[in-house]
């Protein structure tokens, strides 16, 4: 891929995400209107697959679209023919300036001439360098925070580490090893340590610290967008809350111990002024990143307590995961740049340069008469 089609299907992508967020937020309300709104487990899953499709949509689109799926629908052609039957009220060379807006930003963009666009550029690229000078220092403080603390058990590759530096047990990985770290103090209540050691073991079964470092790597790129932050906070909840149904509805977990101890966590963690904040990428028991957003543990409460549904919907799930990812994709094509001159695109263009040519032609004309003449038509 060229420069001209990496700028493209990168604005793609952040219009795509600011898209997809309208549509899980919308999604999200009608579920909680039914009796699917507590079943966060395969919510999780519908919302990591979404956000999946949404990222690799745009660039599916750019190297399919001409090659493979050929006269695909296109949101700009469809404009013209609206503008053709009559239905836009502008000029038309106004109308053709606003469809070629995008092209000419890209255009300009690449070239970086303007002293516009290299403003723009040092926008970016300071963002991009503080996003990962940001990272890069939340790493150095997690790791030395890894080296500081002592090794209580061994698990295969994951590895129970104490340390007297946190008051949040949290679970990160390395490239090899995974890591659950838990305080000091949380030693002296044997059984919140099974809960908590439980509760960081099923993260990883849900592969949610991969997925943190996942929105990590976009950060430096999408630092800008605010979709992009809403879709990592929704996230960071959906994960809690289907680590907590897994939890509870296994057998013979103690579901009030549970949300007991969660309590205490809190607590915890609200009180103490040093050592509660996560260094990213990690995922805790509670997140103070989230903490104080509305009635969070009240809402982590009622998602571990919520009863399961009897009947099977995975069938269920599983078209409406289709359906998600073919709006994605289809979205996708409907907002590429149009592959080539269109019927309606010529017609437009002759009608631009039709008015181009009344313009010339009538500017003489009135250059011409003598001052303080009035022309009426009457």
């Amino acid at each position: 891929m060229n420069a001209d089609a990496v700028l493209n299907a990168y604005i793609d992508l952040n219009l795509l995400l600011a898209a997809g967020v309208t549509v899980w937020l919308a999604l999200r309300w009608a579920l909680s209107k039914s009796a699917l709104g507590l079943e966060f487990i395969q919510q999780q899953n519908l919302l990591n697959w979404m956000i999946a499709g949404l990222v690799a949509a745009p660039f599916a689109a750019d190297m399919l679209n001409g090659r493979v799926i050929t006269h695909a629908p296109n949101l700009s052609d469809m404009l013209v023919s609206q503008y053709l039957s009559g239905n836009v009220g502008m000029s038309a060379t106004a109308f053709e300036g606003l469809l070629g807006a995008r092209e000419a930003f890209e255009r300009d963009f690449l070239l970086g001439q303007s002293p516009l666009v290299l403003t723009l550029w040092a926008l970016l690229g300071a963002g991009a360098v503080f996003s990962l000078l940001f990272t890069a220092r939340a790493a150095s403080k997690l790791r030395g925070i890894l080296k500081g603390a002592y090794v209580l058990r061994k698990i295969g590759r994951v590895q129970l580490l104490v340390s007297d530096t946190t008051r949040v047990a949290f679970a990160t990985r390395g490239l090899r090893n995974r890591y659950v770290v838990l305080p000091s103090g949380m030693l002296q209540t044997g059984a919140d340590l099974r809960l908590v050691v439980a509760h960081e073991l099923q993260h990883f079964r849900h592969r949610d610290v991969e997925i943190e470092f996942v929105f990590e790597a976009l950060r430096p790129f999408l630092f800008w967008n605010p979709a992009f932050f809403m879709w990592r906070q929704e996230t960071r909840a959906m994960r809690e809350y289907a680590c907590d149904q897994a939890l509870v509805r296994r057998h013979g977990f103690d579901a009030r111990a549970y949300c007991e101890c969660l309590i205490r966590a809190c607590e915890t963690a609200l009180k103490a002024r040093r050592g509660a904040h996560l260094s990213t990428p990690t995922v805790g028991l509670v997140d103070l990143r989230n903490a104080r957003r509305g009635a969070t543990l009240k809402r982590r409460i009622v998602a571990a307590t919520a009863t399961r549904r009897a009947d099977n919907t995975r069938v269920g799930w599983l078209m409406l995961l289709a359906a998600l990812l073919t709006l994605s994709f289809a979205t996708a094509l409907l907002i590429q740049r149009p592959a080539d001159w269109s019927h309606d695109r010529l017609m437009l263009s002759t009608i631009v340069n039709l008015e181009r040519m009344a313009a010339r032609n009538a500017a003489p004309a009135q250059a011409d008469l003598p001052a303080g003449f009035v022309f009426s038509a009457y």
